[in-house]
């Protein structure tokens, strides 16, 4: 699968980075959307010293209901086509903030999911039009089941994979790949303040899976792989015994 022009929103998150990296080596030319001015120069200058034939930069504002059209409007001005959407930006929710703070809880909502939607809705359109294309969006296996500890994150990340399917059912007809990324445990500067254990995996080692997912048009995958199974087993847990269960 060609890939050669690419826009990556959430760009200076290390998964993004390290995605993009690989993609680097091929020459491929990025938009590159963030919050932080000098972390997405930081990232445009590694990118072409690793092989990049161009680099732009945007700054995003997820909270805009409009930026996904500017966004859109100023990416494609730029590469003049898009092969790959790649969205990459969240927020790991404070839940016990969440809990006593609604109005927290929902701007957190609208990172994780309202934002992430109205992106690939603007860029879907263009890849319908053109009968080609790929859209590869980080959600999360939080989503598979509601959990006590972290339900605002989950339940934003589920609406986003069952979002991303009825997207692959509309986009099949039309040529276009969408890719439902679920990582697990991830050490990044997200998930710092967060005890590890041996189930968290390198950043490098969860950009190789979507790297690969990418390229061979994969629909859903779990990174590392060993999360598919964990997942299963944690959803066929009756709610009778789940609801009693400290997770």
């Amino acid at each position: 699968m060609n890939i050669n022009k690419i826009v990556i929103i959430g760009a200076t998150s290390s998964i993004a980075h390290q995605t993009a990296l690989l993609f680097a080596r091929e020459g491929v030319s990025f938009v590159l959307a963030g919050r932080n001015q000098n972390r997405l120069d930081a990232c445009a200058k590694d990118l072409q010293a690793r092989g990049a034939k161009n680099v732009s930069t945007l700054i995003m504002d997820a909270a805009n209901p409009s930026d996904g059209k500017l966004l859109f409007e100023q990416s494609l001005m730029t590469l003049g086509e898009i092969d790959l959407l790649y969205i990459a930006h969240g927020s790991l929710t404070d839940q016990a903030r969440a809990n006593k703070d609604t109005g927290y809880a929902l701007e957190e909502f609208m990172v994780n999911f309202n934002s992430a939607v109205g992106y690939a809705m603007t860029f879907a359109e263009y890849f319908e039009k053109r009968q080609m294309g790929n859209i590869a969006v980080l959600s999360s296996v939080a989503g598979d089941r509601g959990r006590g500890s972290n339900y605002i994150y989950g339940a934003a990340k589920g609406g986003l994979s069952i979002f991303l399917q009825g997207l692959r059912n509309r986009l099949a007809k039309s040529g276009v790949n969408v890719l439902t990324i679920k990582p697990g445990f991830v050490d990044t500067p997200m998930t710092a303040d967060v005890p590890k254990n041996p189930l968290f995996a390198k950043p490098e080692v969860i950009a190789k899976g979507i790297y690969s997912a990418i390229k061979n048009g994969k629909d859903v995958i779990y990174l590392p792989w060993f999360w598919r199974w964990i997942m299963l087993i944690v959803r066929m847990v009756p709610e009778r015994i789940f609801k009693k269960m400290s997770l």
